[in-house]
Parts: C-alpha cells; sequence; structure tokens
C-alpha cells in the first residue's frame, strides 16, 4: 500500500520518513507529484483536529491513504503556549529562531522549576473509503534560559529533557524519546488494523 505524507516542512519529511522506514510502506511525498497539493489553513482548536485537515486534504488531492501531523510546544508557565500555534508563535513571518527569540524573552524572569513544558504530535490518518484516525505522543521536558546545539529543527535547541536537550541529540537518540517517535509508534499499531 502506497501512503502520502502530508508536509510542506523539509525537515518534518525527513523525520517521518526516518521513522515510518520500518513498516515497510511505500511512502510519497509533494516533491514525487507533478502538482503541489494547495496550503491547508489549520482551522482546528487542537493538533488532532489540523492534523486531520491536513490528511483529509492530502487524501483528497492524491487519492492516496494520507499521514499527516500536527506537533507543538506546550508551556506551563504561558498557559499552553504556544501550542498549535507553535509555528508561527513570533508571527506570520516568523522562523524558527525568532519564535525561540519570543519564548525565551516571555520566559526570561521564570525559574527552572516554573519552566516546565512538553511536546505534542497528533498524527492523523485518512483513507480513501473515508476511514480515518488519530494518535498522539508527548514528550515532558521544560525550556531551557538559552540554546544548546545545532541539531533537530523548531524549539530542539531550548528543549531540555531528563536525556538531555534535543538540539544537542543524534537523531536516533531524539527518536526513541521524542513525542513524534511515541506518536509514530502509536501510528505503526494502529496501522496494521487497517493494512
Amino acid at each position: 500500500m502506497k501512503f502520502f505524507i502530508a508536509t510542506k516542512n523539509p525537515k518534518k519529511l525527513l523525520e517521518l520518513e526516518r521513522i515510518l522506514k520500518p513498516l515497510n510502506i511505500e511512502f510519497v511525498s509533494e516533491k514525487d507529484l507533478k502538482s503541489s497539493i494547495p496550503e491547508v489553513e489549520e482551522t482546528g482548536k487542537t493538533f488532532e483536529e489540523n492534523a486531520m485537515l491536513k490528511a483529509k486534504s492530502g487524501c483528497i488531492n492524491t487519492g492516496l491513504p494520507t499521514i499527516a501531523d500536527d506537533s507543538g510546544l506546550c508551556v506551563d508557565a504561558l498557559l499552553g503556549a504556544p501550542g498549535i500555534y507553535s509555528a508561527r508563535f513570533a508571527g506570520e513571518d516568523c522562523n524558527d529562531q525568532k519564535n525561540i527569540d519570543k519564548l525565551l524573552k516571555e520566559l526570561k524572569d521564570v525559574p527552572k522549576e516554573n519552566r516546565t513544558a512538553r511536546f505534542v504530535t497528533a498524527i492523523a490518518v485518512c483513507f480513501p473509503d473515508g476511514k480515518n484516525f488519530t494518535v498522539r505522543g508527548i514528550c515532558e521536558g521544560y525550556i531551557a534560559t538559552e540554546r544548546h546545539g545545532t541539531n533537530g529543527f523548531g524549539y530542539d535547541p531550548v528543549f531540555m529533557t531528563e536525556k538531555g536537550c534535543f538540539g544537542e541529540m543524534s537523531r536516533e537518540e531524539k527518536d526513541k524519546i521524542s513525542h513524534r517517535g511515541k506518536a509514530l509508534a502509536a501510528l505503526n499499531l494502529e496501522l496494521k488494523k487497517y493494512i
């Protein structure tokens, strides 16, 4: 069975492809298509809703079963922000650096014990016959006061876990404990019911 991976983020695509590889399923992405898929407006109020919007769009536009995710960082001292707005936390024209700068600025006077946070990933799968499901993965940690390492993407350089900072971990180390790795493990179990 062939699946479409619905993401326009090349770093996320590489991570998804790497973690999904053991499933022995053929995957295609937008780079394999003759034309691009329209951008999906993320109007959902949860990670699951936004992931499903992307999965349904991918399925409709390709005719293939589609896997999509929505991920974000939830910081307790910011009442769960940036949450579903993680990718555009610093505004519409932001990037990873600007998002981290804003996060560190907002947490400037917050002591370590109150900098708790978690990364959340929801993965949605949509099939052409109308069947669909979502799974979720969470990784607990806290926000550092400065950047560590250059690995990963997004908020990785400031996200600390009991195993260390995501920004200093190898891909393999991160995959074992990350929110996306956990969600993909749950996806693997759930997909076996459908294929």
